[in-house]
């Protein structure tokens, strides 16, 4: 937590940030955890951070008792407009006063953060604020030496330089516990289908340990999104259904898509050749982008690998080919087109590659990986001797049994890295590199 608070204050310094301003709600907390080890839950926050150190609490009534167990040492002010409503209104002060108190008048630039960093091409985008309006008119009010205010939320998710984008050992150590916790959570959903099992009862095997799930948890047989749902429903799975299954924790997301058939014969007769069109050459792209991602590469070069072996004319693919991931599920990617943003050591991607072949089913089979260097190698394997045992176990059996040959840099984070069983039913194959 110190190195935390020790980087984000050396990136306000290096851009002439006198004060962050950091924005935290149950869905949009990440950054503001990041320094406090804590969410306002069902309620709003914010954490002032001065360049000096300085933070100050600015929370509604439930959460007061949150701020002495903060990771982060700071000053309380209660605003009773973050509560909940109909919530009593003791102590009520505006929030400018608030922030008058805390005293901004001799700022000349302030940060805003939120959880979005604006990547416009049309736009200003440190103009840009996800903020609610009521917050951002406050500090527009408060008293400054005519501050600059901007959104500053690159200085946690940005590219290959953001504070959050690069992971020590014990940070990886706790973002593991999800990957982990996720892929083990697929696997026994996947050994659990068969017809005549519903998606609530796959739904219920996706979610886990009382976590709090960093995506919509997704079991969805036949048809998606009929009549707009996004849940898991009473719905039973019948043979030859398309199968969605989708779990995501703090650290890794576990995504497949396949059939519910054991052989090619109970595939739909339009797409019997399911296997040659979708499946496999999407696994031969996992296998290459496992096999070919390396530290110091921009990551526009490594989009341009991956278009050349996986054509979006021919895949129509449209989003990034991996991602960041922490917190959330998809925090920023330095993978685009013609990005200068490098892969570094501490990064955990996603690998995350979403085809659309018209006429057939959708594939899937999304996990997460760490990027490390010898001394982070190092370090895992000295602090973390348990961790380090996983991460070799499926490591041989990526590449022992599945047949990818796996760089040292690359650690499988979850269970299931490039494991694939297009057909649900048949649960004793799965694609290999061989």
């Amino acid at each position: 937590m110190e190195q935390r608070l020790k980087k984000v204050l050396e990136l306000m310094k290096e851009e002439h940030l006198d004060s962050l301003i950091i924005y935290a709600d149950k869905e949009h907390g990440s950054n503001f955890e990041y320094l406090t080890g804590f969410i306002p839950r069902f309620e709003e926050g914010l954490l002032v951070l001065k360049r000096s150190g300085q933070a100050f609490f600015i929370l509604g009534n439930e959460n007061l008792k949150m701020s002495k167990h903060a990771r982060i040492h700071g000053e309380l002010y209660h605003y009773p407009l973050f509560s909940l409503p109909n919530q009593p209104m003791d102590n009520e002060e505006s929030l400018v006063s608030i922030l008058n108190k805390i005293d901004f008048s001799n700022d000349e630039k302030v940060g805003l953060v939120g959880w979005k960093m604006f990547t416009s091409n049309q736009h200003d985008n440190a103009a840009i604020f996800d903020l609610p309006y009521f917050i951002v008119e406050a500090i527009q009010n408060m008293r400054t030496k005519e501050a600059k205010v901007v959104n500053a939320t690159h200085i946690f998710i940005g590219g290959d330089k953001g504070a959050r984008t690069v992971n020590n050992a014990n940070e990886i150590a706790h973002y593991e516990y999800g990957a982990n916790l996720s892929s083990t959570s697929m696997l026994k959903a996947m050994n659990a289908v068969a017809p005549g099992v519903k998606e609530s009862e796959l739904g219920s095997l996706l979610n886990a340990d009382g976590q709090t799930n960093n995506v919509v948890t997704i079991a969805a047989t036949g048809t998606r999104f009929e009549k707009a749902n996004l849940y898991p429903t009473n719905k039973q799975v019948s043979l030859g259904d398309t199968l969605s299954l989708t779990t995501g924790y703090k650290g890794g997301l576990s995504s497949r898509a396949g059939f519910v058939v054991e052989h090619a014969e109970q595939l739909p007769v339009n797409q019997h050749d399911y296997l040659e069109k979708v499946a496999i050459p999407y696994f031969k792209t996992v296998v290459y982008w496992l096999e070919n991602i390396r530290l110091g590469m921009v990551g526009g070069e490594f989009y341009s690998m991956i278009e050349n072996v996986y054509p979006k004319d021919e895949y129509h693919w449209h989003l990034n080919p991996g991602h960041l991931v922490a917190d959330e599920e998809w925090m920023s990617s330095p993978i685009y087109p013609n990005s200068k943003e490098m892969l570094k050591s501490g990064m955990l991607l996603q690998l995350d590659i979403i085809p659309s072949v018209a006429g057939y089913a959708g594939v899937s089979a999304e996990e997460c990986i760490a990027l490390a260097d010898d001394e982070l190698r190092n370090q895992i394997k000295n602090q973390y001797p348990d961790l380090w045992a996983r991460i070799e176990e499926r490591r041989n059996y990526i590449q022992n049994e599945l047949g990818i040959n796996l760089p040292e840099h690359v650690l499988p984070l979850s269970n299931l890295v490039a494991y694939m069983r297009p057909f649900f039913l048949n649960k004793a194959e799965a694609l290999t590199n061989r």
